[in-house]
């Protein structure tokens, strides 16, 4: 029994190692670089950072980072956001799934005036992969991730994958 737990262990690594792999690759070829990345091991010791989730709505009622703040992707509204971060010189810290749809955000507010964006690099993906919490609505964590679609969500290791 030890050696199935070890074996599966080690799977577990592997395939882990491979999706990281595979979220850099997609990361390189789908971004421009337009927006400067943050690491989710720097990002979680610091604690003055504004979350702005760039996914879905839908994707954002599973789960989302705490405190975070949806500002959507195809639906985003500067007027909105402009209300409740009025100060450009906030630091924050866009993300989506693994970075891609953030970096749009991110370029969006960089033509409002916003001047300390970050992406959150592997975002939520990489989040949960990294052993950090999730919260639901209400503010509960919980293990559920939306995981966008099949192939994107073979880079999420970790947690329970939603598809609805």
């Amino acid at each position: 029994m030890k050696t199935l737990s070890i074996f599966c262990s080690f799977l577990f690594c592997v395939a882990s190692l491979m999706a990281q792999r595979k979220m850099d690759r997609a990361l390189q070829t789908l971004n421009k670089g337009t927006i400067p990345y943050i690491e989710v091991s720097e990002a979680i010791s610091k604690d003055s950072l504004i979350y702005l989730d760039s996914r879905d709505i839908k994707e954002f009622r599973v789960s989302h980072l705490k405190d975070a703040i949806w500002v959507g992707h195809d639906f985003f509204d500067p007027k909105r956001l402009q209300e409740i971060v009025p100060d450009l010189d906030t630091p924050v810290v866009v993300y989506c799934s693994i970075g891609v749809r953030s970096e749009d955000i991110g370029e969006r507010l960089k033509e409002l005036g916003y001047t300390n964006i970050q992406n959150l690099y592997g975002g939520i993906f990489k989040w949960k992969n990294s052993g950090y919490p999730v919260f639901d609505p209400e503010g509960n964590k919980t293990e559920k991730v939306h995981a966008y679609n099949r192939v994107w969500g073979k880079l999420l290791t970790k947690g329970e994958k939603i598809y609805e």
